[in-house]
Parts: structure tokens; sequence; C-alpha cells
């Protein structure tokens, strides 16, 4: 079944009711840092916390009586899970869901507040899926798979319609892949009413599954590993979203997991927005330097869901703020004698350099028993001042190790 703009325009006035129209906001901050001026598509702001709230209403309105009355059952690592729960809810269809065991707990315990019944299986979303499709046949539940449908890629791509009475002259429009259905369903809007848009997708380097099959000319199985961008973790693209994202996409590029991290630091910092990792992608490419060619440009990045999980959010800013230079370890030997912790303490400070942390090594410090191995956490501003502070140690006589 191919997708058509009629169908996205009809999807639009049946989801009316139960969608929030997400702002589509000028960002300055985001502008300065990237050379391109930037707009934020803000549809982390649904009330689940992600995009996937369009195609799964979308999909539910057009179940048949008999369908709504047995249930439904969808597999997903969160965002669509959610979406089908609430709006299961909202319309009185029961709701199952499958998650691998990986998913994000956030997502987890707020399915089960939703309503909907959960089932972990699996290491992989694969596998969750796998074993929904069983459940589904066992017990005669409508599967409402999480992009390789019709009726939920129609349901994603009302966010284009959003996107362009929101703003004029865009050149570009950056949006996440995992599975492809967001970036189906908006292609197609975008070709059939703005064709000189670029509509270029964003997928982390662990499942490049998107890239794999245009290489291939086919859907085909890419390897997965862990990635900060777990809504995107797919490892093979359906073959309704291929055959519907083939002439809407100008271009995909992938990104690796410390672009990522500073991406999500990033839209902190400077857009206050807490995103998740997939919803962080499009910023990712740019960092990333993937997409230079767009500087000047005027931008739309698709900030499409907001469900990361506290437990990890501070090792993800971790992780950050040690890609921008933000954060620094680093090993020196010094004097075992008293002065030597509070020389080598005043030689960072001299730097401007904070000290967050310093743990003493006299075990594997070696033979030397006049000497003691130093491990120091600092803060510093940037990897500039990280040499700085190299440099003024080895000046300074201090030794480092490693």
């Amino acid at each position: 079944m191919a997708l058509s703009l009629e169908d996205i325009l009809a999807a639009r006035h049946r989801i009316a009711s139960g969608i929030y129209v997400s702002p589509c906001v000028e960002s300055i901050p985001l502008s300065q840092l990237t050379g391109a001026h930037v707009f934020c598509k803000l549809d982390y702001l649904q009330r689940t916390g992600s995009f996937k709230e369009r195609g799964a209403r979308n999909a539910l309105m057009q179940l048949d009586a008999g369908a709504r009355q047995r249930g439904v059952i969808a597999a997903s690592a969160g965002n669509h899970a959610l979406g089908i729960a609430y709006h299961g809810g909202l319309l009185g269809i029961p709701v199952t869901v499958v998650m691998p065991r990986f998913a994000p707990l956030i997502k987890v315990s707020t399915c089960r507040q939703l309503g909907a019944r959960v089932i972990l299986h699996g290491e992989a979303l694969v596998e969750a899926r796998t074993h929904a499709e069983a459940l589904a046949h066992e017990q005669g539940l409508a599967f409402i798979h999480p992009f390789d449908n019709p009726q939920i890629m129609a349901g994603q791509g009302t966010m284009a319609l959003e996107i362009l009475e929101q703003t004029e002259n865009i050149d570009a429009i950056v949006v996440p892949v995992g599975g492809g259905g967001l970036l189906a369903g908006m292609g197609t809007v975008v070709k059939a009413r703005a064709p000189h848009i670029r509509m270029i997708g964003v997928e982390p380097e662990h499942a490049a599954c998107l890239s794999g099959a245009m290489a291939a000319g086919q859907p085909v199985a890419v390897p997965l590993k862990p990635t900060l961008a777990d809504g995107l973790a797919v490892n093979q693209i359906g073959s309704h979203v291929f055959e519907a994202l083939r002439p809407v996409l100008d271009e995909v590029v992938t990104v690796d997991e410390a672009s990522l991290a500073l991406a999500i630091l990033r839209l902190i910092e400077l857009e206050k927005s807490v995103v998740e990792g997939a919803g962080a992608a499009p910023l990712a490419a740019f960092l990333a330097g993937k997409l230079d060619h767009l500087k000047g440009k005027r931008v739309v990045l698709v900030l499409c869901g907001g469900n990361i999980d506290l437990t990890i959010l501070d090792r993800v800013i971790g992780v950050g703020l040690v890609t921008d230079g933000r954060l620094s370890r680093f090993t020196v030997s010094i004097s075992d004698r008293p002065g030597g912790l509070a020389r080598l303490s005043e030689i960072i400070a001299s730097t401007g350099a904070s000290i967050k942390e310093i743990v003493h090594d006299r075990a594997f410090s070696g033979p030397d028993v006049s000497e003691v191995r130093v491990v120091c956490t600092v803060e510093t501003t940037g990897h500039p001042h990280i040499a700085r502070l190299h440099e003024t140690l080895l000046a300074a006589g201090v030794r480092l190790v490693g």
C-alpha cells in the first residue's frame, strides 16, 4: 500500500482532537553553534514525550469495533508503546506492549501507569517484536507495527504539515531515523508540498539500518550495538517504509555515540530542553560535522523524543562534558613527601582548572617508594585548556603517567 499526501491529510483530521500541535521555534543559540539558521520542532512536548502518539492514534482510530474490543498489542523499546498505551486508554482499547529487557525504566513504568499490560521479553527489539506477533496470533489481538505500517507513517507525517505552516523558506529538515516511519511520512508531505526542501535522515552508527538498505537497494539486517539513541535501535527497515522513503529521501548520515552525548548536553544547556538520544540525533549530526553543507541555510531540527532514563542522564552528561573537554582526568607521579600534593594543587589552580577529585595510588606506583601516583579529575573550559594544563604540569617538572 503506497503512502500519499491524501492519507496524511486524512490522518491529521482524524487525530486532531487528541494530538498537541507542538511549536516550531527559532533557536538563536543553536544557530550560532551550527552556523545554520535553526528552527526546532519540539514534538517531545507531546503528552507521552514523543511523536509516536501521532501514528498510534491514527492506527487505533481505524480499528473496527471487534478489534477495539479484543485489544491491541505492540512491540517497542518505549515511545511507540507509550503512544499506544496512552491513546488506547483514551479510546477505551485494551493495550498490551512487549518491550525488550533493556528498555529504559522510565518508559516501562510509564506504560504501566497508563494502564497497559507490559511484557518484558528478549534482549533486542527484534525478539520483542517476534514475541508480540506470536501473542497477537494466539490471543486474537491486533498487532500494530511501530513503523512498517502505512497508518503509522501517515500519522507521523502530520508533523510535516505543521512545520510547513509554522515556518517559511526552509531549505532542509533533519529527522532522526530508527525504523524510518517518521521520515517516510514527513518526506511524503514535503516532496508533495515543497519539493525543494531537502529531507535528511540521521541514524546512529550503531544501528545504521537505513544506510544499509540504501547501499543494498533493499531492506537488509544490520548488526546492532548499544546506543544512547535507544529509540533508533532498529536492525532492519521495513519494506513499506523503504518503498515510501526512497523517492523522498535526499541524504542519510550516521552519528557516533560521543556526538549524541554532546548533543544532549548542548540541548540542556542552550535550549533548556531535556531530549533523549534519539531526539538529539539531528543536532548530533551538526556537531559531528556531517551537515556542514547546511551552514547558512534555514534548517528545521526535529526534536521528537524526550524520554531519557534519569538513571543514565548523569552518565550521559558526564560523557558529554568529557567529549567537550570540560571534564578531564589524568595521572601524575609526584613526591610522597609533605607538600607534594599541595604543590600539585597549586599548579592545577594556577591554570584556572578546578579540582573535582584526587585519588592517591600508592600500591601501584612502582618500586620507588618516594613517589606516589595521583589520579586527578578536573573541570576545564575545553580542549585548549586541557592542553595548557598539561603543558604547565610538564614545565613544572610534574611527570604525566600514561
